[in-house]
Order: C-alpha cells, then sequence, then structure tokens
C-alpha cells in the first residue's frame, strides 16, 4: 500500500466509526436542554436595557453569537 492509500484507509475508518457513534448517540435528536431559570423579581435595569438594544445575533462555527448591535454597518462580527 502507498502512503495514500493507507491515510484514505485511516480516514475512512475514522469516518465509519464517527458515523456508527453518531448512529448509537441517537442520529438526528437534538440534546435535550435545562429549563432556564425563572427570576422571581427582575431588576428593571436588566429589562429595560434588554428591550432597548437587540443584538446582532449572528453565529460563529463554534455556537458564540455576536454581540454588536442589529444591523451593525462594521465588516466584522465581534464574539464576546
Amino acid at each position: 500500500m502507498s502512503k495514500m492509500d493507507n491515510l484514505r484507509a485511516m480516514r475512512e475508518a475514522r469516518y465509519d466509526k464517527a458515523a456508527a457513534r453518531a448512529k448509537q448517540a441517537g442520529g438526528s435528536e437534538p440534546a435535550p436542554v435545562a429549563p432556564a431559570r425563572v427570576a422571581t423579581s427582575p431588576a428593571p435595569e436588566v429589562v429595560a436595557d434588554a428591550s432597548a438594544e437587540e443584538l446582532c445575533g449572528h453565529r460563529n462555527m463554534s455556537g458564540r453569537t455576536c454581540t454588536r448591535e442589529k444591523g451593525h454597518a462594521a465588516k466584522s462580527h465581534r464574539y464576546g
């Protein structure tokens, strides 16, 4: 076997292993999400800030969201 054949075989084995693990874990079923805690008395400042300023919401590959304002003119996103 050549070096490329070995690499191809290793890649296919890794792919098969990952596919089997995904199938065993449940496949396309989403992971359960814990319910959010409900504050008994939210601070008025926090509620006012959240409603007054909406965020961009763009997500990067790792799942972080952009913290700039919605519709920002900057070309890049800011993940915080």
